[in-house]
């Protein structure tokens, strides 16, 4: 067991004779690690895009309602009222009447 120890730490396995399948081992494992780390990162960089998007889409929808606040301040009849009373218009006194179409069926 010493042996095989002292043969590993001194890389007896890289250069002996059946070599050649332990460095195509090492190279599909290093390929393997290749893959994994790429793997991580681009995982790593989606989370983050995420992250971002969720915030662009929170400020958005607060700006949504700010201004969907201020259009129905100024969709108020009295706003409407008093914006229009500057160029002669007032409002009627007379309420509106519903017109009724018959069917000619």
């Amino acid at each position: 067991m010493k042996k095989g120890i002292l043969d590993l730490l001194k890389g007896k396995f890289l250069v002996s004779e059946d070599s050649v399948k332990n460095w195509r081992f090492m190279l599909f494992v290093s390929v393997l690690a290749v893959v994994m780390i790429s793997s991580a990162h681009r995982a790593d960089k989606k989370v983050h895009e995420l992250a971002k998007l969720n915030d662009e889409v929170l400020e958005l929808r607060s700006e949504f309602v700010d201004v969907r606040t201020k259009v129905q301040q100024v969709k108020l009849e009295s706003n409407v009222g008093a914006r229009v009373s500057a160029s002669g218009l007032k409002p009627s006194l007379v309420p509106p009447k519903k017109i009724m179409v018959a069917d000619k069926k």
